[in-house]
Parts: C-alpha cells; structure tokens; sequence
C-alpha cells in the first residue's frame, strides 16, 4: 500500500505547529501558498485580497492547528477548507471600505476635475474657450483628457465607459471642429 508522503507531511506539520513549531508552519506556506492564493483569487477575483485571505488562513492555521484531527479528514482539506471560508466570508461582510479600484478612482476623478478645472481656468473672452464651449460635454471631456491629460485614446474611452472606435472618432471630429472653430 502506498501512502502518499506529502499528505502524511502536511499531517505531521500541523502536529508539529499545534506544538508550537513555527517552521512547521513555514513549511506548510512554502509548499501550499501558491495554490492557496490561486484558490482564493478565483473566489474573490483579486489577487491582493486573496494574498490577504491567504496570510488570515495562516494566522488561523497557527493558532488553531491543534483542532485538527486526522480522524475527521485530511490535513489537505482542513487548509483548503479554511482559506475558502476565509475567503467567502471577505465576500459576504464585503467590509473592505477602500480596495485598490477604489483609491485608483479615486486619484483618476481628482486628475479628471484637474483636466476640467484647466478648461474652467482659461480665459473666457479666449476663441479657445468659446470653441471648446462649443463641443458637446463629451468630447470636449475627451479632448481634454486626451491634449491637456495626455491619455492614450485606449485609456480615455475605458474612462469614458465608450467603445475605442467611439473615443477615437470623437476625439477626431472635436479636433477637426476645434480647428474650423479656430481658423
């Protein structure tokens, strides 16, 4: 009979961390980290919270590896079964009050007001200001972005939630109106 020894190991180290064996736990980490932030990833579809989830796992496997039991399942299955718990219950209390889109929205909003505060600061008597008054809020939103942000045509349209081809032939014809308006 062959007994597989990377489960009979993953046994033994959560006998050795219920001791208090910390590189049992490291040992556990190295071999199993990988495939656990895969695992959480797939549940909450972001890399740095599964990497969260992850670290929380192993804070619970340290502190409560003495609850293991061969006798109730695998060692395999107790990890696993933590890391999805882990990882569902950051789904369900949904508690992160700032994640990274968010900061990200955040920075691009104020660079955004910045864009449209540029336009606001021009002279109002200017020709450039009536004929940027004169395109619709939209594209003149794209115009700026584009010539006063310097975002790519790829990068305003995800801003703008519209297609490429939308972007890039609305920045288009705004410049083409931009240059009648201006001659």
């Amino acid at each position: 009979m062959l007994v597989d020894v990377r489960v009979n190991d993953l046994d033994k180290a959560l006998a050795a961390c219920a001791k208090g064996d910390r590189m049992a736990l490291r040992s556990i980490y190295d071999r199993e980290a990988g495939r656990l932030i895969a695992l959480a990833e797939r549940i909450v579809q972001r890399r740095e919270l599964a990497e969260e989830v992850v670290q929380e796992a192993f804070i619970r496997i340290w502190t409560h590896a003495h609850q293991y039991s061969p006798d109730r399942g695998s060692a395999h299955g107790w990890i696993y079964a933590i890391v999805r718990n882990r990882a569902l219950n950051l789904l369900r209390d949904g508690k992160r009050e700032y994640t990274v889109e968010d900061v990200e929205a955040l920075r691009e909003s104020e660079q955004v007001d910045e864009i449209m505060a540029t336009w606001q600061k021009l002279d109002r008597n200017s020709r450039l200001y009536e004929c940027l008054a004169a395109l619709d809020e939209t594209k003149r939103r794209g115009i700026l972005m584009a010539y006063v942000g310097g975002y790519s045509h790829g990068e305003i349209a995800g801003r703008l939630r519209i297609p490429l081809g939308t972007a890039k032939s609305w920045i288009r014809r705004a410049l083409s109106a931009l240059r009648g308006c201006m001659a």
